[in-house]
């Protein structure tokens, strides 16, 4: 009797031993599966916002703003917008001083306008590394949050920093929903984001004075914040049980960690425990002494664990069968994000094709309204020859009636060299007015501008306009030539019509090729009016125009062209006159 006591005590402490280390590894499994989806939807919400910074430090009108160009409050209204959109908690432009120049809280009380957040990491960090993130305290809302910061502009020339701040509550609250305690700490173990807000700014590993100072003061937290959390979880290893009240009263829990892609963030998870495990130990413990018992009773025992291991069999498959079907529910919110991204996608890349191809037929368009511009000069240019061919004809019949044959051929000479003079601005017509597919290439500049003086030479000559070509005709620049011709055209029309509109005495026009530096230039001047100071600074702005009946295009669409080329158009001021500049990249 007393060996049937001492072995089933020790088959129920065996029992119960091991039914608890299983009951702990698969909890352990569950609490891994669930931090794992906590990181994903953690995840998830920051790359959602950190494309925002991104995207508005190469707004032209976030960027005019910190240049002093700007309307700050347009640039608010948008971003109160965006703001809107996002659900970002705020977002605000700092010019390079760290001042705040616009926000999406401006009309209200609370507004960053104005305020300096010069002393803040991720400003200073944005300014050195070009982007930063920061967790802290707003200073003026008192509100935790992370901040997302894109430096606007080069290191060379910094002009300012786009901030977006994220707030998590809508987070925090699922995650308390869920009822599994979850938090975030940074690399010095201090807690961020968390579903007990008591834990917040606690901290889970000691910190040494330069640390504490550290983090108080680039946070803004009080003396109050960086106590030791309820339990140590840097020590305590993923898997094992804690004792601790979170959010309730005290109970025991499972403890995972997993890292997240943010550097230096880890997401830790508490799954509760409950009675699972002392249900199981108990469970395990009651089968071995029946077990034991039964073994004196033969075939009846036998029955009856074959129909307990059958029935824990089953509980197991229901326990696995529940589990998939949580994971299944948690990460089809993260599909529905992925599928609705892919489609956003897709509709950018419809878009950008889109707008080429109205790129491509607007720059047709300018090409075919500058040959009606530049009609009537090409006309008279192939008169004359006309008018010479004629003349030549009739004198070499003269000549032929007089038997003097060797004259009669001087004069159909110069009848055919009139033809090829024909043939040649007939080509130079037919080939400006086709759609450029060439594609970029080694091109000459001097043959560029023989092109386009030979479809507005005559309107030149005509207007009384003095051309003036220097430079080197031997350089070749990377370019597009039938494209190249169209914007020398169009910047030769602009200053004959520029001078003939203010009656210029005199009219000149310089065409200069030269290198400087490591491009390549081409200039086109004149002595006209030039261009008032305040257009200048909108010049290459759609709609933006000199001219009575001009569109405000066809500059645009130039500037446009050259950058395609990987080059720039640009105003440059002169003595006198106009100075357009088209600067390109030499061929290898």
């Amino acid at each position: 009797m007393v060996g049937w006591l001492i072995v089933a005590v020790l088959a129920m402490a065996a029992a119960g031993e091991l039914a608890r280390r299983d009951a702990q590894a698969d909890l352990a499994r569950q609490a891994d599966a669930a931090a794992a989806l906590h990181a994903a939807v953690l995840r998830s919400e920051l790359e959602k916002h950190r494309s925002l910074p991104v995207v508005l430090s190469q707004d032209p009108e976030v960027v005019a703003l910190v240049s002093r160009l700007g309307d700050a409050d347009i640039v608010s209204t948008k971003l109160e917008t965006l703001a809107g959109q996002t659900r970002a908690a705020a977002i605000y432009v700092l010019d390079r001083n760290g001042v705040a120049r616009a926000a999406s809280n401006w009309r209200e009380a609370t507004s960053f306008v104005g305020s300096d957040y010069a002393f803040r990491p991720y400003f200073r960090g944005a300014m050195q590394n070009g982007e930063a993130e920061f967790f802290a305290l707003g200073t003026v809302s008192g509100r935790p949050g992370l901040y997302l910061a894109r430096r606007i502009g080069t290191l060379d020339s910094p002009l300012g920093v786009v901030v977006v701040k994220v707030e998590f509550d809508a987070l925090e609250a699922d995650w308390r929903s869920s009822g599994e305690p979850a938090y975030v700490t940074d690399s010095r173990g201090v807690v961020l984001v968390t579903s007990v807000p008591e834990w917040r700014f606690r901290r889970s590993r000691p910190l040494t004075a330069a640390e504490r100072e550290a983090i108080l003061a680039d946070q803004t937290l009080t003396g109050q914040a960086l106590a030791p959390l309820p339990f140590d979880s840097e020590t305590t290893r993923a898997g094992h049980i804690v004792r601790v009240a979170a959010g309730g009263p005290s109970g025991d829990w499972i403890l995972s960690h997993t890292a997240t892609d943010t550097p230096g963030w880890t997401l830790h998870l508490l799954d509760p425990i409950g009675g699972t495990i002392v249900a199981n130990v108990v469970s395990a413990r009651a089968v071995a002494g029946l077990l034991v018992t039964l073994l004196t009773v033969g075939a009846g025992v036998l029955l009856r664990r074959r129909q307990q291991a059958m029935a824990r069999a089953i509980a197991e498959e229901q326990a696995r069968a529940e589990l998939e079907r949580r994971i299944d529910d948690r990460t089809k919110e993260l599909r529905a994000a992925n599928g609705k991204l892919s489609r956003e996608m897709d509709e950018r890349r419809r878009a950008e094709a889109s707008r080429e191809a109205l790129r491509e037929e607007l720059v047709q368009a300018n090409k075919l309204a500058t040959l009606g511009q530049i009609a009537a000069g090409v006309a008279h240019e192939i008169n004359q020859p006309v008018a010479a061919i004629r003349t030549h004809a009739d004198t070499a019949n003269a000549y032929l009636d007089r038997d003097d044959p060797d004259a009669a051929r001087r004069s159909l000479g110069r009848v055919a060299e009139l033809t090829g003079r024909i043939g040649v601005i007939t080509d130079e017509l037919r080939a400006f007015s086709r759609k450029s597919t060439q594609g970029v290439s080694a091109v000459s500049p001097a043959a560029a501008i023989d092109g386009a003086l030979l479809l507005v030479g005559g309107r030149l000559r005509e207007g009384g306009v003095e051309l003036i070509r220097t430079g080197d005709a031997g350089l070749k620049v990377q370019a597009e030539p039938i494209r190249l011709e169209q914007v020398i055209v169009n910047l030769v029309q602009n200053a004959f019509e520029a001078m003939a509109e203010a009656g210029t005495a005199s009219p000149t026009l310089t065409v200069d090729i030269a290198k400087k530096g490591r491009r390549i230039e081409i200039v086109v001047a004149d002595n006209g009016p030039g261009v008032d100071l305040g257009v200048a600074t909108a010049l290459f702005t759609p709609f933006v125009t000199t001219k009575p009946s001009g569109l405000g295009l066809g500059l645009v669409i130039c500037r446009d062209i050259v950058a395609g080329f990987g080059g720039e158009l640009s105003l440059r001021p002169g003595e006198v006159g106009a100075r357009f500049v088209i600067s390109l990249r030499p061929a290898a």
